[in-house]
């Protein structure tokens, strides 16, 4: 098995981040550097995951925010080691992701998780049944 799908099947085919599938975008998700090359991350199984191209690009060569509450700098959320339920819940209608924590606020604002393209988009999913993702 090549690296590329086993992060594919450790991530459940899901963004790490946002946690939508490609069979809902309809665009192929990207093998993401969690500590971009550009920061001195390699190209190490322990250092990629999914992203879909949306949060991809949105978090660039990011690994800190800032906590739109505090204002303190914090380091973005790594899905390869923290547990998405911790650090993000979805609002009531689904159409939005919430940060629980100073790392889970940061990372929604960060990667403008809610912008409201893909608000619309998600509430297109949600009236056919296709979302919030359901978390194991």
């Amino acid at each position: 098995m090549s690296l590329s799908e086993r992060v594919c099947r450790e991530a459940g085919h899901r963004c790490g981040y946002c946690r939508t599938s490609s069979k809902v975008t309809g665009q192929p998700l990207t093998i993401e550097h969690i500590v971009p090359v550009a920061r001195g991350g390699t190209d190490a199984g322990e250092n990629l995951w999914l992203s879909c191209r949306r949060c991809n690009e949105f978090k660039g060569a990011q690994i800190q925010g800032r906590d739109p509450e505090t204002n303190e700098g914090v380091m973005l959320f790594n899905p390869r080691t923290q547990s998405w339920r911790d650090h993000f819940s979805w609002s009531g209608d689904g159409l939005r992701i919430i940060g629980l924590t100073p790392c889970g606020r940061a990372t929604v604002q960060a990667l403008r998780m809610n912008n409201d393209e893909i608000v619309a988009a998600r509430a297109l999913w949600v009236s056919v049944g296709w979302h919030p993702p359901v978390e194991e």
